[in-house]
């Protein structure tokens, strides 16, 4: 029976089918790149740890400890006092005398309470990460969706902006070596014999699965009649000249196209030579392209780039965070700054404290040992800026 006879819903359904066979041999050749080009290993996640840049040490352990004594000492100072603080002591100096009884309480208490307010100062600033009734809420929890939006805002305007990322890219040349990569590797498969033999199996397998079929096989000729009617639709002449062939040889249209088609995998098996020749010209067609490529697939790059809201995707992901989270973050970063933030309140404290206790030899004293302090700073700053030039 030929293709004009074959009822439509039949026609349908071997276009269905041909359609079935196609995905199944796509599959089939998906496999075979796969196993060539190592693909699954290729986009496997590496398995390895992220390194964290180290934290940079301002100040040395010793350093720290020596000062988180500091507290301990000024509360025994503090309850010692109590019993004994240069009683009926005093002395002279320059002329002018020095009262020394109840120095021990002015100087622990005043650095007390220069510690304390200091641990206070920065534990409001992380606690209560929840908000409590009377105790309130810690300031950056409170702030948690502020500190989200003006982070991302940084993020997306200063750090890893679209305009920031298409510069990187186009001075770092990465879309060129990386085509030069890709041509190489897969110059290097297609120089695999194994992987020609298989493709090429392939083809046969699939031609002859798809014309072997009598149903697809008509369908394919219906297709192409009806491709061959509608491009001689305005021609008399050739439309004469075919109806006079198929006179001639005594045989509808339909069934020569067939005839036809059953000859093509015999045509496919002479003719696999040329699919190494298509392979091998494969690389040198990538690189005569290359600028071409490279042109594409930058441009689809900026285009994808610019689709990318950072400032969004920064927010969502910070704002994600419960407002504990967000503090360990910038506790982690800054706790030894903290630290000393704390211990030195109470040095400056104890400073306080001799102030309190004879102001104007105390403010004589601090100023000179300011201006020697900042001249030293001064000059091992000028003598590290030298031996660095």
């Amino acid at each position: 029976m030929s293709i004009e006879q074959l009822p439509d819903d039949n026609s349908d359904g071997a276009l269905n089918a041909a359609k079935k066979k196609t995905r199944e041999h796509a599959l089939s050749l998906w496999s075979i790149i796969r196993r060539y080009t190592r693909i699954k290993e290729i986009t496997k996640p590496k398995s390895q740890s992220r390194k964290y840049p180290e934290r940079k040490q301002f100040y040395s352990n010793t350093f720290i400890s020596v000062l988180s004594v500091i507290p301990y000492l000024l509360v025994l100072i503090f309850g010692g006092s109590f019993f004994w603080d240069f009683d009926g002591l005093s002395g002279t100096i320059w002329g002018h005398t020095l009262q020394f009884e109840g120095l021990l309480k002015i100087l622990s208490v005043s650095g007390l309470i220069g510690f304390l307010t200091n641990w206070l100062a920065i534990t409001m600033l992380f606690k209560p990460a929840k908000k409590r009734p009377i105790l309130g809420h810690g300031l950056i929890p409170a702030q948690k969706n502020r500190i989200a939006y003006r982070l991302a805002q940084a993020v997306s305007e200063d750090l890893i902006n679209p305009e920031i990322i298409k510069k990187k890219i186009t001075e770092s040349n990465i879309i060129g070596r990386y085509r030069q990569l890709s041509t190489r590797y897969i110059k290097n498969i297609i120089d695999d014999p194994a992987f020609r033999s298989d493709i090429k199996q392939w083809v046969v397998a699939y031609v002859d699965e798809m014309i072997a079929d009598p149903e697809i096989r008509a369908a394919l000729a219906k297709r192409i009649l009806t491709q061959i009617e509608e491009a001689l639709h305005n021609k008399s002449f050739e439309k004469i000249a075919l109806k006079t062939y198929t006179f001639v040889k005594g045989q509808e249209m339909q069934a020569i196209i067939e005839e036809a088609l059953v000859q093509i995998p015999t045509s496919v098996e002479s003719g696999l030579d040329k699919i190494d020749d298509l392979l091998d010209q494969l690389p040198q067609k990538i690189d005569k392209n290359s600028d071409a490529i490279e042109d594409i697939v930058t441009t689809l790059l900026y285009k994808l780039i610019n689709q990318l809201n950072v400032h969004a995707l920064v927010e969502e992901n910070l704002r994600s965070y419960d407002e504990q989270h967000i503090s360990n973050i910038i506790r982690s970063a800054t706790n030894e700054q903290l630290r000393y933030i704390q211990y030195l309140g109470a040095v400056l404290g104890v400073i306080g404290g001799f102030v309190i206790w004879e102001p104007l030899l105390s403010i004589i004293i601090l100023t000179s040992l300011s201006f020697v302090i900042l001249l030293l700073d001064q000059l091992l700053y000028q003598y590290s800026t030298d031996s660095a030039g």
